[in-house]
């Protein structure tokens, strides 16, 4: 008689639902806090039952205190809350209990590329095609979390200012990364998860971009300076309170709030038992100011059935989760995103603004670098010649802040107008050279008018496969389960790292001590493609951009492990989009099209900039052709 559970399910997207239980204290009014509870990686999930033999050895093991809350310790957790004067709203991750709309052997088991299912037609989650539009099961998890919050914030009875977040294991995850990117949680206490060691196991917790360069104690730190609170275990967790959680300390120290922030090693197995339960209590006790006296104790209760808690019946019968329902889920995902997207189109300088600020933030993340500083670069001479009419440079450019090196050459005119034009070749620098080492004739005109010239070996060409073969994949960390957030969630994609070389390249020709007054950047095949987001990164300091791609697009890639394969990039945009934040260079873009292509002609127009593209599609030289307007 002290509270009421309710069956509850949603539509997050089309075809993917929200599933669980809503508890409410019974016989008080609100407005109540709310406390969401991602349930983790346990059996069955909500509907968990450890066992009878289980359970006593956790009593004997002082872990749990009674038969009932240890042998549902998932329920537990809902009930004491909704005893304390909170309401909870125990939802299931995907694949477990009734959240089977996507089955719990793709999001939590996927092991296996699935050649039907790779299509640029037809494609499923961990595909390249499900890649390049960012859709994970960390995002569809993540989104279900969005979506929970959102419904919970729209029940009257529930208290804006004290809405809490707790779960365990990948239900801990689940907790800090909603904590982090939501707001509205105002106090988040995740389980066994937060640590500098293992990051997250599952495919459900990982993505690609997600851990490059950080990791679970910054994302945790994100809470801050709402209140925080941490178990940990004989786990991955052991040490944070020696590791983590010191710093965390330090971090909420400098906001002002040093007594926001908790963290405790309890010597037990894997866990959310009853020890870190009552810590959790104690937590929500203080922060949403429930007034009840400490200790809280927990009770027995009455557990219920699965019968009891499901969401499914005949009247709501429940989704197929078979492969046609998950092509048609992340279909319509993509879909939606895609025109959420396209209504950011520009159509003056203020919208065009904003499509920088989302389109090109998320480019920026997806490159993963700023441009390098003077003081990051040291370039190493390896030789000098002098030819007929300039002098030729063989050249490192050392980024000593990454410990990268790209190889270049330069070729400056003897004399020399302070114009540089990078030249990015498929074939690496070695490209711009006939077999004699003369200079092809491209490159011998732009010397001739007085214009410098770089060639330069991006990686995994030229001197990069001196020392060892160019991979014909995309390299991947040792894990038999294919799939790419294990790889690119902590390390850049290839891509990114070619763009990496480009930068460190301009970054060199724009501090040079001789300061060339412009540089252009041109690029032929798939370099035009890294051409164009070397720009779109750094359009400030490029006045000219000239492409060819030969009409490569991102969504042809159907491979998950194609060494040009950019996670994200058609979600936004594909080569249009990354051609469409260029401005202010001035634009030559060659290909089949009569017209230029509509998302690059509105970001130019919104500049006020239209005047600065130039579409060639005649037949001919186009590398000529380039020459001749880079030389206008």
């Amino acid at each position: 008689d002290e509270y009421t559970v309710e069956k509850v399910f949603f539509e997050s997207s089309p075809g993917l639902y929200v599933t669980g239980n809503l508890y409410r204290p019974k016989g008080k009014s609100g407005p109540f806090p709310m406390v969401l509870s991602p349930h983790g990686h346990f059996a069955e999930g909500r509907f968990y039952d450890s066992g009878a033999q289980k359970v006593q050895a956790d009593i004997k093991a002082g872990a749990e205190k009674h038969e009932v809350g240890g042998r549902y310790p998932l329920q537990a957790r809902c009930v004491e809350l909704a005893r304390m004067g909170c309401m909870v709203f125990h939802y299931d991750m995907l694949g477990y209990a009734d959240g089977f709309c996507l089955s719990y052997d793709l999001i939590h088991r996927f092991a296996k590329q699935r050649p039907e299912m790779s299509s640029e037609k037809s494609w499923g989650l961990f595909s390249a095609q499900s890649e390049l539009r960012l859709i994970s099961a960390l995002g569809l998890q993540t989104l279900n979390s969005i979506r929970a919050l959102d419904w919970v914030c729209s029940l009257p009875e529930v208290d804006q200012k004290r809405i809490g977040i707790t779960g365990a294991s990948g239900g801990g995850t689940q907790t800090f990364i909603l904590a982090a990117i939501d707001q509205r949680i105002t106090a988040a206490f995740p389980a066994v998860m937060v640590s500098t060691a293992m990051q997250g196991g599952c495919t459900c917790e990982n993505a690609t971009y997600l851990r490059v360069d950080t990791g679970n104690i910054e994302f945790a730190a994100l809470v801050a300076p709402r209140p925080l609170g941490m178990t940990a275990a004989d786990d991955w967790t052991k040490e944070i309170e020696s590791k983590g959680l010191p710093e965390l300390k330090q971090h909420f120290k400098m906001l002002g709030v040093p007594e926001n922030v908790i963290g405790k090693y309890y010597p037990f197995p894997h866990n959310y038992n009853y020890v870190s339960r009552a810590m959790m209590y104690e937590f929500f006790n203080q922060h949403f100011q429930l007034g009840l006296t400490s200790p809280i104790v927990e009770a027995d209760f009455k557990p219920l059935s699965r019968e009891e808690l499901t969401v499914w019946s005949k009247e709501y019968p429940a989704p197929p989760g078979d492969e046609e329902s998950e092509i048609k889920i992340l279909h319509t995902l993509a879909k939606n995103n895609a025109e959420q997207i396209g209504r950011l189109t520009p159509r003056d300088q203020k919208s065009l603004a904003e499509y920088r600020r989302v389109v090109g933030g998320a480019i920026e993340v997806m490159i993963g670098r700023s441009l390098p500083g003077k003081d990051d670069l040291e370039p190493e001479q390896l030789s000098e010649e002098s030819k007929s009419g300039y002098r030729q440079y063989h050249t490192l450019i050392k980024n000593k802040r990454y410990g990268e090196v790209t190889p270049a050459l330069f070729f400056l005119p003897d004399q020399w107008n302070q114009k540089v034009v990078i030249w990015l070749d498929d074939q690496g620098k070695a490209g711009l050279l006939k077999e004699d080492g003369s200079l092809k004739s491209p490159i011998q005109k732009l010397v001739d008018s007085g214009t410098a010239v770089a060639g330069i070996d991006v990686l995994y060409q030229g001197e990069f496969n001196q020392l060892q073969e160019a991979p014909t994949s995309m390299p991947v960390v040792k894990n038999p389960r294919e799939f790419l957030g294990y790889t690119l969630g902590y390390n850049h994609p290839v891509f990114s790292k070619q763009v990496h070389d480009i930068l460190n390249v301009l970054s060199f020709s724009r501090h040079h001590d001789s300061q060339p007054q412009s540089i252009a950047l041109a690029g032929f095949g798939f370099s035009g493609v890294l051409a164009a987001a070397a720009c779109a990164h750094s359009s400030d300091i490029v006045q000219k951009l000239a492409v060819d791609t030969g009409g490569f697009h991102f969504s042809q890639i159907t491979r998950i492990r194609d060494l040009r394969l950019w996670p994200g990039a058609v979600k936004y945009g594909d080569v249009e989009g990354l051609l469409s934040l260029c401005q202010p260079a001035s634009l030559w873009l060659a290909g089949k099209s009569s017209s230029i292509p509509e998302l690059i002609q509105a970001t130019y127009n919104a500049a006020g900039q239209l005047n600065r593209v130039t579409l060639y599609n005649e037949k001919g030289n186009r590398e000529s052709a380039a020459v001749s307007w880079l030389l206008q």
